[in-house]
C-alpha cells in the first residue's frame, strides 16, 4: 500500500493518513473575522485529510491584513470556529489552525480607527491590496516599540488558548509569505539595531518567541510552525537565507515540535535537502505537489507528510481520488476569494 495512506504520527496524535491539506485563505467569513456555517461544511467535506490546517487566522484586529479573513480574539470568533472543528472531527478528522498575524501586508482601511500598520520596520510593501474601497496601495507600517512586540507576543498566546477553547486540535505559526515573523525575520524588511535587528540571531528571536508563547499555551506536541525560504511574495528579500533559515530550523529542531511544515515555490535552493537533517520530527513536505512525487517523497524518508493546496481546493475527496488514481475536479481561480458556496462548497466528491 502508498504510504500515502499509512498512518502518521504527528505529536500527540496519529492520523489516518499522511496527506495534508494546505493553509489557503478563502476569505469567506464576516467581515468582523467570525467563521460561517459555510466554513464548517467546507472544513467538513476537507476532513479525509490526515491533517486540515486552517486559513491563516488573526490573533488580533491588528493582524488582520484581508478583508473577510477569520480571527481568533473574541466570543464570537470562538463560538464560529467551535462549529468548524465539531464537524471536522464529526467525520473523524483532525484540524490546526494556522495564526496569522500579516503586519506590514495590509491597509489602514482594515485595521480599526485605520491605524497604521505594524512591522518591524517602517517600510512599506510595493503593490496593491484589496480594500472595502477597491485596490489601494499598502500603507506604510508603524516600527513596532518593544512594547508593541511584547503585545503582539501576548496576542499569539491568547489566540492558541482560544484555539484549544474552539476545539482545536493544535496550532501552526505562520512564519511564511512575508507576513510579521518572516518581515522580522529577513534583512529586506528588517533594519532594527536593537535587539531584534541586526545579527541572524536577533532577528530570529521575535519568531522563536512567538513559538514559545504557543507552546507554553498548548504544549510543543500540539504547535507546528510553517516556512517557506525566499518565496517571492510580499517583498520578502534576505542578504543570506542560507543562513537565516537553517538557523530557525537548528532553533526549533529540540523543541518536539509536533510538525515542521515546509512548502518552496520560486528558489533553487533545495531547503528541504538543507532542513531534514537537522529537524527530526514529523516533517510535512509542500508545494505543487503530484501524487507520483508525494509518494517518492515518502518512500525516500524526504518527509513525512505532504502537503496538498490547490487540489484540495477543487477535490473535497482527494485522498480517495489519490487512492483510485481518479481524475481531478479543476479549481475555478475566479472564486478562490470572497463569496459564497460557488467554488467552495459544490465542487462534487466520487459518490456525487
Amino acid at each position: 500500500m502508498s504510504q500515502l495512506f499509512s498512518p502518521l504520527k504527528l505529536g500527540r496524535y496519529t492520523l489516518t493518513n499522511a496527506i495534508a491539506m494546505a493553509p489557503m485563505t478563502r476569505s469567506r467569513a464576516t467581515a468582523e473575522g467570525v467563521p460561517t456555517d459555510l466554513m464548517a461544511e467546507y472544513y467538513a467535506q476537507r476532513a479525509s485529510a490526515g491533517l486540515i490546517i486552517t486559513e491563516g487566522t488573526a490573533p488580533s484586529a491588528l493582524g488582520k491584513g484581508y478583508m473577510n479573513i477569520p480571527g481568533l480574539y473574541n466570543a464570537e470568533q470562538v463560538a464560529g470556529w467551535r462549529k468548524v472543528t465539531e464537524s471536522v472531527h464529526a467525520q473523524g478528522g483532525k484540524i490546526f489552525v494556522q495564526i496569522m498575524h500579516t503586519g506590514r501586508v495590509a491597509h489602514t482601511s482594515l485595521l480599526p480607527n485605520e491605524a497604521q500598520p505594524l512591522a518591524p520596520s517602517a517600510i512599506t510593501l510595493s503593490g496593491q491590496t484589496f480594500t472595502p474601497n477597491g485596490l489601494q496601495p499598502y500603507s506604510e507600517p508603524r516600527a513596532m516599540t518593544e512594547a508593541d512586540i511584547e503585545q503582539v507576543l501576548s496576542e499569539y498566546e491568547n489566540a492558541t488558548r482560544l484555539a484549544l477553547e474552539a476545539g482545536f486540535d493544535g496550532v501552526e505559526l505562520h512564519a511564511a509569505s512575508g507576513y510579521l515573523p518572516e518581515q522580522f525575520l529577513t534583512t529586506g524588511s528588517n533594519q532594527r539595531t536593537d535587539n531584534y535587528g541586526g545579527s541572524v540571531e536577533n532577528r530570529a528571536r521575535f519568531l522563536l518567541q512567538a513559538l514559545e508563547r504557543m507552546i507554553k499555551v498548548a504544549g510543543a506536541e500540539r504547535v507546528g510552525i510553517k516556512l517557506s525560504p525566499e518565496m517571492p511574495f510580499n517583498d520578502i528579500r534576505d542578504a543570506n537565507p542560507q543562513e537565516t533559515y537553517p538557523y530557525v530550523v537548528q532553533q526549533i529542531a529540540h523543541l518536539g515540535l509536533a510538525y515542521l511544515h515546509v512548502a518552496l515555490f520560486g528558489t533553487t535552493t533545495d531547503y528541504h535537502a538543507l532542513f531534514r537533517p537537522l529537524f527530526k520530527s514529523t516533517y510535512l513536505y509542500g508545494g505543487g505537489l503530484t501524487k507520483e512525487r508525494a509518494e517518492q517523497l515518502l518512500a525516500e524518508q524526504k518527509a513525512d507528510g505532504v502537503v496538498f493546496g490547490t487540489l484540495f481546493i477543487a477535490n473535497p475527496d482527494l485522498p480517495e481520488r489519490l487512492r483510485q488514481n481518479a481524475p481531478f475536479n479543476e479549481a475555478d481561480k475566479s472564486t478562490f476569494y470572497g463569496g459564497g458556496a460557488k467554488g467552495y462548497t459544490d465542487y462534487p466528491t466520487l459518490a456525487a
